[in-house]
């Protein structure tokens, strides 16, 4: 049975924009590189085993609130990018299991001055992908402001720019459903920390083009009595039934609930059809039911793993009596358990093993796409060198800024997995007229560390930061760690189980001193812990100081 619903295409990333007209350093696109190299595949997490099957998580970084389509042999995901710049990340599959990131839907985010500083939890949440007619479509709630959607009647972009399909506080979670006689419908959630109600879903009657509500709505589930913090719904149908797929009953401990009715407006049949059971999965829950054209049924989810973030898994799905079950049922009941390994997805054909980007030499005029800016960026924070590196340049804290949290200037990237090494290079020129300009490497959440270089009057000094409970404007803890000699350095974190982090450096590139004594890393607002780049100075001035960053490198 073909899943009634609409499926997106390829994406690729249009160039950052700051508000206007104001270039910005481009990133990649799959256009530049159309093949991947062994050197190109994850040396921290590869889910494809080799042999036919696949091990959980596909994913193992922070693809928030994954939802997943095909189209033909195809397979395209997108995630919750919140207030990360550029947004709404795509990444492709041709078996669901080897995935690369291929793009972006959001260069920048608008209000444009709003998402001009960090907005943390804020922005893009819980995003569904369909295709309708020729066109693509990518929904998403914004509990601020409402919700949006962009389109193109090219995956390989541009897109349009997105239209506030429903404007209010607390609209989140939306998903589109065209019905056969052409009718268009859209379903959503609630925030309650700006509607002030949760736990219920919301079906909109929308126009054919999908671009604006026709009424106020009409409750099809409360979710209060045996289902709290009912959010995420996906529309589907199958068999004459509508079927709204839901999580409940919170990000870490919930479970996936199936609601089915012969008609659009209910009432809805509940059923819960997969949760942890003895695996140590715990919450598995939100995403989606994608297919194989050799009929074999799937569907992917996340598990939040605190700082890692909320990673992905795809389970295998059968229909019994009309209600989905979803991964491993061994007592029968109709409510399955997640698998930890499985045969891959029958798709035909076997594709070689891809991995998410993660190591970025820098090389040539583009960014990885496994970059993202902390807020809607300047275009002045960063410029591809002729000579191979990256250079940024210092940007002024903002003003009232107690700590990183406040910076938009972070460039960071997902942790790709439980233990791994980030080692880069850099050489720092900051302006001899100022003081206190510094850049480093940081591992970024509602606590961070980070070990940097800082000019002072009489030359440049290595640290070590610390800020815990940096959400709340704790002041960072710094240990000088030393003078610096020249102005060269190599940077390293260690990251190991719980998320323990080890910062080094290294000034012959050889042997690497401890800086400080280990940081545990935690989430941030709604995301795992990020690792990146930064470049900062207290003072304004005509010319700032930069570093170029040669390379920047993800090992086990």
């Amino acid at each position: 049975m073909k899943i009634r619903y609409y499926t997106a295409g390829l994406l690729f990333l249009m160039a950052c924009q700051t508000e206007k007209t104001a270039p910005q350093l481009s990133f990649s696109s799959a256009a530049a590189s159309p093949g991947v190299a062994s050197s190109d595949i994850s040396k921290v997490w590869v889910s494809d085993k080799g042999d036919g099957t696949f091990q959980n998580p596909v994913l193992d970084a922070d693809y928030s609130d994954p939802d997943v389509v095909r189209v033909g042999d195809d397979y395209y995901m997108t995630s919750s990018s919140f207030s990360s710049i550029p947004g709404l990340q795509i990444l492709h599959s041709k078996d669901m299991v080897n995935w690369q990131i291929i793009g972006y839907a959001l260069d920048r985010l608008a209000p444009f001055d709003h998402f001009g500083k960090p907005q943390h939890g804020n922005g893009v949440w819980a995003p569904s992908i369909r295709h309708h007619k020729g066109e693509f479509y990518i929904y998403w709630g914004d509990p601020d402001f409402g919700i949006y959607m962009v389109k193109t009647k090219n995956p390989a972009g541009p897109w349009e720019a997105p239209v506030l399909v429903k404007e209010g506080k607390g609209l989140i979670d939306s998903c589109p459903f065209w019905d056969e006689d052409g009718k268009a419908y859209l379903v959503h959630g609630w925030a309650g920390s700006r509607a002030g109600i949760k736990s219920v879903l919301t079906l909109n009657r929308m126009n054919p083009e999908g671009t604006k509500v026709l009424d106020e709505g009409v409750m099809v589930f409360d979710g209060h009595d045996a289902h709290p913090t009912v959010e995420g719904p996906k529309f589907y149908k199958r068999n004459g039934y509508y079927y709204i797929m839901a999580p409940a009953g919170g990000v870490a401990t919930g479970w996936q609930l199936v609601l089915r009715s012969k008609n659009i407006y209910g009432p809805y049949e509940e059923k819960i059809v997969m949760d942890q059971g003895k695996t140590p999965i715990n919450g598995p829950h939100q995403g989606a039911w994608v297919d194989t054209k050799t009929g074999e049924d799937w569907f992917f989810h996340f598990q939040d793993k605190e700082a890692y973030g909320r990673v992905v898994h795809l389970q295998p799905m059968k229909w019994v009596n009309d209600w989905p079950v979803i991964g491993e049922d061994p007592d029968g009941d109709g409510k399955g358990q997640p698998v930890l390994t499985y045969k891959k997805p029958n798709v035909g054909k076997t594709y070689p093993v891809m991995t998410p980007a993660e190591s970025d030499e820098f090389s040539n005029h583009l960014l990885g796409l496994q970059w993202q800016w902390h807020a809607n960026p300047k275009a002045t924070w960063a410029f591809a060198s002729n000579k191979g590196q990256l250079r940024l340049f210092t940007d002024q804290k903002p003003e009232g800024g107690k700590n990183l949290w406040d910076v938009p200037n972070l460039l960071l990237q997902k942790f790709p997995g439980e233990t791994f090494t980030v080692t880069t290079k850099l050489k720092f020129t900051p302006n001899p007229k100022l003081e206190n300009e510094r850049t480093g490497l940081v591992v970024m959440g509602m606590d961070y560390g980070f070990v940097s270089v800082v000019s002072k009057k009489d030359g440049l000094y290595l640290t070590y930061n610390t800020a815990l409970k940096a959400d709340k404007g704790t002041p960072e803890k710094e240990q000088i760690l030393g003078k610096l000699t020249g102005n060269e350095v190599q940077f390293r974190v260690q990251v190991g189980k719980g998320a323990k982090c080890q910062f080094s450096y290294s000034e012959d590139g050889n042997t690497f001193k401890n800086a400080g004594s280990p940081f545990t890393g935690v989430p941030g607002k709604w995301i795992g812990a990020k690792v990146g780049l930064f470049a900062i100075r207290d003072d304004k001035t005509n010319d700032s100081g930069f570093a170029d960053y040669d390379w920047f490198r993800i090992s086990k």
